[in-house]
């Protein structure tokens, strides 16, 4: 009898413990979020470190592997290793997959993996999806559904999630075919170049499957202008995209994040460009050598990519060290909340500026297109901000203590990996292994999001029913 209870005792304690491991990993989205992507980093790790998905079947060091799937799950763009040269042709599928399984969201396949099964999402299925929508939902507090999609149009949601990607995807692939068998690309290979280019430029990856990337377009403005089409529809995110579906035509409907995201966006897009203009236009080795229609269309570009794009027709390097602070400024800014972007965000840049405008002009409220914005939001963006220096600045100090590299460099790299980027001033491709894993854990932090893992470690939300003495400290 005593051999039954004791093996039975160790078999109810695992249970026990696989119950709590459980509670903790799906009591919140935000949880869920970070256990999700790590399983498929891991998953992806494996996978490219196979002989298969290398060209020289043999096995990918784990250093490389493990870089690779973070970059691909985490859409950033960055490698340690020749994306065209190393990677077998199943390597480059498994890639391909990978960008559009990290562009979506992790919790959002899921829930439309469920909804497909089941033909029906729950309010638990709900919940989760509706935390790739919304990060204010990670704190578990009060939530104003106007500020984004309200958790009743989920479902609607999550169709629009798989229909714009499919059908933006596809149509970018139709247009860039022709475009690219005009460049001198063999027709076959335009086949597979084509869709990939297309989910690079959704997803807002940057990975090229063709030597020399895209420097071997920088003529060709049709090519440059559908690849910065794709990066901008998949930064201004899947809630903006939702919203200009129903209301396309009627801006007043249009709801307060979708106008600050699209007009941040625009500015940032242009400001950026006149920027680039004025710091590159006398330096031989980038804009100096070309004409002013060249001139223009590259500083279009490069905007475009500095946002979260990844794609380079110049050499980054050759960039003034101006620019290159002006670029890591826009990485660090990044695109749109609940888009294939990384950064801060266009919207929590934007709150922050009407607060600080608001703040300047005596104003009690910090208000836009005739609505609030309450003062917790204010407190999400500046606690955003707060993370993601704080964690730019420790990555850069680390690998530069690593390195010994310019610090110059180490921040471009660093501000690229965080804003999930891709863009490289050379130095990703030369990290050792000890510091290729730390940028790689900036990587994973800037795609998942400083909220989301700020919830993640913190306890479970308490109610204080009570309220502590006012004193005003002396700021500034």
């Amino acid at each position: 009898m005593s051999g039954i209870v004791s093996a039975s005792s160790p078999r109810r304690a695992l249970h026990a413990a696989a119950r709590r491991v459980k509670h903790v990993i799906t009591s919140s989205p935000s949880r869920f979020a970070i256990v999700v992507f790590a399983a498929l980093i891991l998953l992806f790790t494996a996978l490219l470190s196979l002989p298969i998905s290398s060209k020289s079947r043999t096995v990918t060091p784990l250093s490389d592997a493990f870089f690779t799937a973070m970059s691909t799950i985490c859409v950033t763009g960055l490698s340690t290793v020749d994306m065209s040269a190393h990677w077998s042709a199943f390597g480059k599928v498994l890639i391909f997959i990978g960008v559009n399984i990290g562009g979506m969201g992790a919790l959002t396949l899921a829930s439309l993996l469920g909804m497909v099964i089941s033909k029906r999402l729950g309010l638990r299925a709900k919940l989760l999806a509706a935390g790739d929508t919304n990060p204010m939902r990670a704190h578990g507090g009060p939530v104003n559904e106007s500020q984004t999609v309200r958790l009743g149009e989920v479902g609607q949601l999550l169709t629009t999630v798989a229909l714009s990607t499919l059908v933006i995807e596809a149509t970018l692939a139709v247009l860039l075919y022709p475009a690219l068998v005009w460049t001198g690309i063999d027709p076959f290979a335009a086949l597979w170049e084509a869709p990939y280019y297309a989910a690079m430029a959704f997803t807002n990856t940057g990975f090229t499957p063709n030597d020399g990337g895209v420097t071997v377009f920088a003529d060709d403005y049709l090519v440059l202008i559908l690849l910065m089409t794709g990066v901008f529809l998949g930064s201004i995110g899947f809630p903006v995209i939702y919203t200009l579906a129903k209301h396309v035509w009627h801006v007043k409907r249009w709801s307060l994040h979708s106008k600050l995201t699209l007009i941040t966006t625009i500015l940032l897009f242009v400001i950026g460009s006149a920027v680039f203009l004025v710091l590159e236009y006398n330096n031989p080795k980038t804009f100096g050598s070309m004409d002013a229609t060249e001139t223009t269309m590259n500083a279009l570009f490069l905007s475009a990519m500095t946002r979260s794009g990844g794609f380079s027709v110049i050499d980054i390097s050759d960039l003034n060290g101006s620019s290159m602070l002006a670029a890591g400024m826009l990485m660090f800014v990044g695109g749109g909340s609940a888009s294939t972007a990384g950064g801060i965000k266009v919207t929590t840049l934007a709150v922050l500026a009407i607060a600080v405008w608001s703040e300047a002009r005596g104003r009690q409220s910090v208000e836009a297109f005739g609505r609030r914005i309450p003062s917790d939001v204010q407190r999400v963006g500046l606690s955003v901000v707060a993370w993601g220096a704080t964690i730019v600045a420790m990555s850069t100090i680390v690998i530069a203590q690593i390195t010994k590299a310019p610090i110059v460099d180490v921040l471009f790299d660093v501000l690229s990996a965080f804003g999930t980027v891709g863009l490289s001033s050379g130095l990703t491709e030369t990290l050792p292994d000890s510091a290729s894993y730390v940028l790689a854990a900036t990587i994973f932090m800037g795609r998942v999001g400083t909220v989301t893992l700020a919830a993640a470690v913190a306890a479970t939300s308490r109610s204080q029913l009570y309220s502590l003495p006012v004193e005003r400290p002396i700021v500034g």
